[in-house]
Parts: C-alpha cells; structure tokens; sequence
C-alpha cells in the first residue's frame, strides 16, 4: 500500500462500500472502501481488476494499492469525460429504455465470455467461504443452503461480480466495467440475481446515494433490462425468470454483508428470513 494525501484529490462518487476521489492531475481515480472493509479485501479486489483488465475486457487501467492511513483501496486510470449510465439517466430520463437495453446487451456479453477458471475465483465457492462465517444462521437453514448449492453448477464463464447499472461508464466511445473486484466464474444467476436485488430492494436513501435514482427509475430499468436480456416480453415468461433467481438474490446480498463486515457480525434478520423464504425446502 502506497500512502496518499487527500488533499490532492477531490471526492467525486460515493457507492455502497467505497468513495471516489479524483486526483487533481486529471489522470488518476482513487477508490477508498469504508473503514469496515480490510486491507485484504482491497488487495483481493485490485489483483482481480489486475486480472480482468489483462484479460482484455474494457476496464480502467489498474495502478497500485493506496491508503490514506485509515481506509484501504486501489488507484486506476481515470476516463476522460466518463459518465456512469446511471448518472446519463438521471440526468436524461428518457434515455433509461435505450441505456437498459445497452446494458442488457453488455452483460450478455460478460455472460457469454468464456473465463480463465486458473485465475478467477469461482462464484458459488466465494459465496459458501463468506456464509460460513456467518455466526446466526440456524443449523436447517445451513443445510438447506448447502443442498441448493449441490445444485448449481460451477460454470465456466466470467460474471461481474457486483452487476448494477452503476457499474459501467462511457466516454461516448467506449463502455467501460468498474469495481470488477467480485470478478469470478459462474452461472449467471449470481449476477442477474445482485442486480434485481438493487433494482428492487434498496432504500430510498441507498438508491439516491449509490445509483442518484429513484426506487421506480430503478424498477423501471429492471423491466427494460429483463426484456431485453432474456428476450422476451411475455411477462408470464419474466415473472418465471424472476422466480428463479429469488435464491441466489439473497445468498448473494448475504455473501456481501458478510464480505463488508469481514464476518464478524450477526446478519441482519432481513435478509435472513428473505433467504428462508427463497430457498427451496
């Protein structure tokens, strides 16, 4: 880790679990996560962006590890004239069906990409690593996570990880992945099932903060985003597909709790019964 003064830097984005600063250079972008994330996590994630970026997928540039002295993060190439899709929308809400259905496109892409299984983790093993650390989960929910889990295969392909509109940018050029950290290895459930997740489930205040949209922009670009990405505008045909990824929405939001608390506390009682409810008994 290279140590940074902030004051060569100006904040410029805040997301579920890290802050953005730019440097005043206009050349480099610093991601600092939360003081609650380790210095492991952050070198975890950097060496993953390491990977995807020498993998060709389009991505900011990777530099180095860096921290302020209380928070851990990484450095990475700053896109000139970036905007996140997100922030486009916000701004020009008439183009949410069209930046959905780019979108959708994009992540067909990622799921339809074949992944190196010697480098990148494999999705449903990081999942089960973190909800093993979990201290409050009843001995039959245990199981019957882990019977689930016997069912999905190891796939093959490359996932992002922590798929949300928020997490892709363009220059007017290029589309460009961020925070590909999570990258791994899978069926794509597990990213299909993040994204429902923060299209429908976050709050009011989360949904400004990290997307700069409201819960019915956000349940709007859902509904472009499955049209688009499952083919289909049968909604009978949707809802089924929706039904299917209602386990790995919540195995997935307890994989992160649990990765941002480092483990070490009870998981909320939210997302416990959601994942009660989802998996099958």
């Amino acid at each position: 880790m290279e140590s940074i003064n902030l004051d060569d830097y100006i904040q410029t984005g805040e997301g579920g679990t890290a802050l953005s600063y730019n440097h005043k250079d206009g050349k480099t972008l610093a991601k600092l996560f939360m003081p609650s994330v380790t210095a492991d996590n952050a070198i975890r994630e950097f060496r993953i962006s390491q990977i995807v970026y020498e993998s060709g997928l389009p991505t900011p540039k990777p530099i180095r590890l860096v921290t302020d002295g209380e928070r851990f993060g990484a450095e990475y190439e700053l896109i000139q004239h970036k905007r996140s899709f997100t922030r486009i929308i916000s701004q020009e809400p008439d183009k949410l069906v069209p930046l959905s259905e780019r979108f959708a496109v994009l992540a067909k892409q990622i799921h339809q990409t074949p992944a190196d299984t010697t480098r990148l983790p494999d999705m449903k093993e990081l999942v089960m690593q973190w909800i093993d650390k979990i201290s409050n989960l009843t001995d039959e929910l245990r199981a019957r996570i882990n019977r689930f889990m016997n069912t999905v295969p190891s796939t093959p392909t490359c996932l992002h990880g922590d798929l949300h509109i928020g997490n892709i940018i363009t220059d007017g050029q290029r589309d460009l992945w961020i925070d590909v950290g999570d990258f791994a290895y899978g069926v794509p459930e597990w990213d299909l099932g993040m994204m429902y997740y923060s299209a429908n489930f976050l709050s009011a205040e989360r949904a400004d903060n990290i997307f700069h949209l409201d819960n019915a922009t956000l349940r709007a670009h859902w509904a472009a985003f499955a049209k688009a990405y499952y083919g289909t505008d049968s909604q009978e045909a949707l809802d089924a597909e929706v039904q299917k990824l209602q386990p790995f929405v919540f195995l997935k939001m307890t994989f992160f709790v649990s990765k941002l608390t480092d483990g070490k506390r009870p998981m909320s009682e939210f997302i416990i019964q959601r994942l009660d409810n989802a998996l099958p008994r």
